[in-house]
């Protein structure tokens, strides 16, 4: 990869990420995936120089830098062979936490952030539900509000961590769906405790295809109980805040993940193209296996410098109120878009390199492969991307 753009601190941090992931080689990972355990050992060793506040107040115990350094972050560890699941282990205490620390109040702040940037807890982020899917609008999870407690009820899906996580960011209705006015209001965002051994709360492992290492799960809710000042900011703005602090966010994170994975089996291909030799010749010299190689890296490399963008645009915009949200949206959505399709490419490719060796477990890339869906499906659809571009960049009437 091409670094020459990148600031002094994102390179920074790229190499102190690195020496950390160099501890966890690609067998660590594939074993991981095989047994679906997650990588405790991992989460510490990041958590221990502090990198999971990467993004959050230095006053709470993070660094202060800002989402183009943990898009860096989050890159630095995919393309180590990390991947997805190594990524995502952190991934949702790195963006979730963003409307936390923009709308919580000082009190709230300081009773829920610093553990997290320890490492001595861990948060998952509860939005999806299983019969709203991508209309975020429609979610039906209802918190009631019952003298000084909320009681919260409904089902969460693909919630990743909840096996681990000791809190839950949660977007929930406090008034019902029928009784707004637009479907945007009545929303509020929740930190609570995740306690699957209270009552009212249960969870339920899905089997995945792929990034084993990171559960993924069925959330249910029944008069789970959690105290009044769970709530983050004010009744009914949630939305607000999820979108402009958290989505923006989470789209470059994922960008960067996608970019690194990507890397990372192109990185394999190249090594296996040169050393392979067929007929007399190392394989990579001939221009069926080059090509499509060096077509995926520029591939890459296009996708990174619109990632980075996106994410220097979201930084600035928390200073700069002349970057509008409505440019955001779109930098952040095309950035994840195309950062997951060069991603694909590169792992399809990478697989096809090997030959019938890209389908044994031991060269990994049929790892990387089966990793690489996530970006191109969570937390948006690439259609659901090109949808919202078409509306909003081209003046296109809305299609859905």
């Amino acid at each position: 990869m091409e670094t020459t753009p990148f600031t002094d601190t994102q390179m920074t941090v790229r190499e102190a990420i690195s020496k950390i992931c160099a501890n966890y080689p690609d067998d660590y990972w594939a074993a991981h995936d095989e047994s679906g355990e997650y990588p405790h050992e991992f989460h510490a060793a990041v958590s221990r120089d502090g990198w999971i506040g990467i993004a959050l107040p230095e006053e709470l115990g993070g660094s202060g830098l800002g989402i183009s350094d943990a898009t860096m972050m989050l890159q630095t560890i995919s393309e180590s062979g990390a991947g997805i699941a190594g990524a995502q282990s952190i991934h949702a205490n790195v963006y979730a936490t963003q409307p936390v620390a923009k709308f919580a109040s000082p009190e709230q702040r300081r009773k829920m952030l610093p553990e997290l940037i320890k490492g001595t807890k861990r948060a998952c982020f509860g939005v999806t539900e299983p019969n709203t899917g991508l209309e975020t609008l429609k979610l039906r999870s209802q918190a009631v509000r019952n003298g000084d407690s909320y009681d919260i009820s409904g089902q969460k899906i693909w919630i990743s961590s909840a096996q681990v996580a000791t809190n839950m960011i949660l977007l929930a209705r406090t008034t019902p769906l029928e009784e707004v006015k637009k479907p945007s209001e009545g929303l509020s965002l929740f930190f609570i405790d995740f306690d699957p051994s209270a009552p009212g709360l249960d969870l339920r492992r899905i089997k995945k295809m792929g990034g084993r290492a990171i559960d993924a799960n069925e959330v249910f809710f029944d008069k789970y109980r959690v105290p009044a000042d769970s709530l983050i900011g004010k009744e009914g703005d949630g939305f607000k805040m999820k979108i402009l602090h958290g989505m923006n966010a989470e789209r470059c994170l994922l960008a960067g993940e996608a970019l690194g994975l990507g890397y990372a089996a192109l990185s394999k291909a190249a090594t296996y193209a040169r050393e392979r030799t067929v007929f007399g010749r190392p394989i990579g010299q001939n221009q069926g296996i080059q090509h499509p190689l060096a077509a995926a890296y520029m591939n890459l490399e296009a996708a990174k410098l619109c990632t980075y963008n996106a994410a220097r645009l979201y930084d600035k915009s928390q200073e700069d109120s002349s970057i509008t949200q409505h440019s955001i949206g779109i930098a952040c959505n095309s950035a994840k878009y195309l950062a997951a399709e060069a991603a694909f490419t590169a792992c399809e490719r990478a697989v096809l390199t090997h030959g019938g060796m890209g389908y044994a477990q031991e060269y990994h890339v049929e790892r990387y492969l089966r990793e690489c869906f996530v970006p191109r499906i969570a937390p948006i659809s690439r259609e659901m991307i090109m949808n919202y571009v078409g509306e909003k960049a081209l003046g296109l009437p809305r299609s859905y």
